[in-house]
């Protein structure tokens, strides 16, 4: 099987190649803006460099959210775009799992997991999930004091590591909580770990954005 990820959800623009059982192409460039010129190019690039052609992928993973409201929007038409004009099917992945997924077997070793993607807000967006990456519960979205209570509620006890790239805004809150460390590395989601996602889950989520807050716009008053 040959699956296509892709990934604007947050501060990143990245494509990769997932060919029978391994990535063998990966495209990554930081970006907070931008991604809508850069994501196909770099997309048709690493097919490029794999020698393979839309025709010959049996399916698009794509990063759904939450994140940036444009930026993950860009990546899901561009799943959409190709899926249509090559008859593919389009796998959601969310910047959950993403960023989950994409840590070292080694680094979570055997802790319980939260992830904190970056809201571009006070408030970031948050998943906890067991040792084995399950989920503890529903995504959130809090305030960073109340993290503390909202883990205790949990978790009260028990190794964590945080990840993602909304990270840093509790480091103060949590960095003195026992047993508790803070992952390595960029935190966002890599369309790597997208396209190998989508690739072994038969029945992914629908490629519509996930966002958790409402869009920050407001509608136009009506005139008298």
């Amino acid at each position: 099987m040959r699956v296509l990820g892709l990934d604007t959800a947050t501060s990143g623009c990245s494509a990769a190649l997932w060919d029978d059982g391994a990535v063998t192409v990966r495209r990554r460039e930081p970006m907070a803006r931008g991604q809508a010129e850069a994501l196909v190019p770099l997309a048709q690039a690493a097919l490029a460099e794999a020698g393979c052609a839309f025709d010959a992928l049996d399916r698009i993973a794509v990063t759904v959210g939450p994140g940036a409201f444009t930026g993950l929007r860009i990546a899901l038409a561009a799943a959409r775009g190709f899926a249509l004009a090559a008859g593919l099917p389009v796998v959601g992945v969310t910047s959950f799992d993403a960023v989950a997924h994409g840590l070292p077997e080694g680094e979570r070793d055997g802790r319980a997991l939260l992830v904190a993607v970056d809201s571009r807000r006070t408030e970031p967006f948050l998943q906890l999930f067991h040792p084995d990456l399950t989920p503890f519960g529903e995504p959130a979205m809090l305030d960073p004091a109340a993290v503390p209570g909202w883990l205790d509620g949990f978790l009260p006890t028990g190794p964590l590591l945080v990840a993602g790239d909304g990270a840093g805004s509790l480091r103060p809150l949590l960095e003195d909580r026992p047993k508790t460390d803070f992952a390595a590395g960029p935190g966002t989601p890599d369309a790597a770990v997208v396209a190998a996602l989508g690739a072994v889950r038969e029945v992914g989520l629908p490629a519509q954005p996930f966002y958790l807050r409402p869009p920050d716009v407001s509608l136009p008053r009506k005139t008298a």
